[in-house]
């Protein structure tokens, strides 16, 4: 029988891994200069931590959750996205309690499950990075998270974007518009896609998201929520607005854009990218918003919250189609070569020494005779190679070469266990 990865998988390998190692790292860094701290909720919850949540008229919820039942009969579910457990975890430990300071900002990585036609860029089981913050009403504070994003992605090498954004107002305000959609929408029943009809009375909204080319032909004369916010969700918008403009933080304003969850309030946004890897044109790769409502649907007080979340593979994607120079983390600074039994020890023991002094070292674990243990610290890049044969062993000394430049010296074998930052730093002055 031939084993393979599930479909909508992906196995990542030595080599792709330190890209991975890099990107996460990054956002751990950046983030942690916002004053965001991580968070890591389980891989699965209680169904009704995201049917709740994410609106059971959702794609999410209605086709592409994995769900079952567990050995006790529990509901349970692999999790889609990352805000909901999140949010639940904010509940359940009590982090709204008066003594932790607001805002509460929090970052999150991992990955997500969902049913759907595997694609690239976009797999079953999927990578995201994202970030929320509980507790400010503040405007500013969207704009914070939207400037994080665009910050973040920007280290990365990403600068040729496009952020959309929108509000979705507040309850007066989807309430109204709600009523105006459904109004829009009902004539032209009979012409909308079957799922567009079964949302049309349960959450019109969810139409205005739909893929299916019926619906957008409909959609594109449906009005616009614009036209119906109050006077606060407006002053919101227009502060959001003006703080992205006194930021300089080109955007564009798309009054048809939901988003694919319930959750959302207030701002909304995407940040896409050009790259035709990703597909036609510009295609969004981190997205989020408002969603005041949230902590007080699971349970918790009423407590304002915002953030986004991004896909890694997409992300990496993009990067390697900007030819993005990646860091080498896994420099090998030492190769020992050991000639003979006896010096085949010796050499282990200073590989463990410089690694035990911070020095990535390596030998051959083959037996392989000298010239193939050279190749091999030649193929691996080593900075450095040190070589112990018969003669080395009886003066207790190792031979020491210089990879970039074939530099070579003689130096003592306890030298190299014990100061061997020292020695470099000689060599490279030429004092040995």
């Amino acid at each position: 029988m031939r084993y393979q990865r599930p479909k909508g998988t992906a196995d990542i390998l030595p080599g792709e891994s330190e890209q991975w190692q890099f990107v996460e790292e990054t956002a751990r860094m950046l983030f942690s200069d916002y004053r965001y701290q991580e968070i890591r909720t389980p891989m699965f919850e209680s169904f009704d931590v995201f049917s709740r949540t994410s609106g059971e008229t959702s794609d999410i919820v209605t086709k592409e959750m994995y769900d079952f039942y567990d050995k006790g009969d529990r509901h349970i579910t692999l999790r889609p996205e990352g805000t909901a457990g999140v949010v639940r975890s904010f509940v359940e430990n009590k982090l709204f309690g008066p003594d932790t300071p607001k805002p509460v900002k929090m970052f999150y990585m991992g990955p997500m499950f969902r049913y759907e036609r595997p694609q690239s860029g976009r797999l079953r089981e999927f990578h995201q990075i994202g970030v929320e913050a509980f507790g400010s009403e503040s405007p500013q504070l969207d704009v914070e998270v939207i400037s994080m994003a665009v910050d973040y992605l920007r280290h990365l090498g990403i600068d040729d974007l496009r952020i959309a954004i929108n509000t979705l107002g507040d309850k007066e305000t989807r309430s109204n518009y709600r009523q105006a959609l459904i109004d829009y929408l009902e004539p032209h029943f009979e012409e909308l896609s079957d799922d567009s009809k079964e949302r049309l009375h349960k959450n019109p909204l969810r139409v205005l998201d739909s893929k299916a080319p019926e619906d957008q032909l409909i959609v594109d004369g449906a009005p616009s929520i614009l036209d119906y916010l109050t006077d606060d969700a407006q002053n919101h918008f227009d502060k959001v607005t003006r703080m992205l403009d006194g930021l300089g933080i080109k955007y564009d304003v798309d009054h048809t854009m939901v988003r694919g969850l319930d959750y959302y309030n207030h701002t909304i946004f995407e940040i896409m990218a050009n790259a035709k890897e990703l597909g036609e044109g510009y295609t969004t790769i981190c997205a989020g918003g408002r969603y005041d409502g949230l902590v007080e649907e699971l349970g918790g007080p009423q407590m304002p919250g915002v953030g986004f979340g991004l896909g890694v593979e997409r992300l990496l994607l993009l990067m390697n189609s900007k030819k993005f120079v990646f860091p080498n983390f896994n420099a090998l600074d030492a190769y020992v070569v050991g000639i003979g039994e006896e010096a085949s020890l010796e050499a282990f023991k200073v590989v463990q020494a410089l690694r035990d002094n911070g020095f990535s070292a390596d030998k051959d674990y083959l037996d392989r005779k000298p010239k193939a243990q050279f190749k091999s610290a030649d193929k691996l890049n080593a900075k450095f190679t040190l070589t112990i044969g018969e003669k080395e062993l009886e003066n207790n000394t190792i031979h020491l070469k210089n990879m970039a430049d074939g530099k070579e010296i003689t130096v003592g074998i306890d030298d190299v266990k014990t100061r061997f930052a020292e020695l470099l730093n000689e060599f490279d002055s030429d004092n040995l």
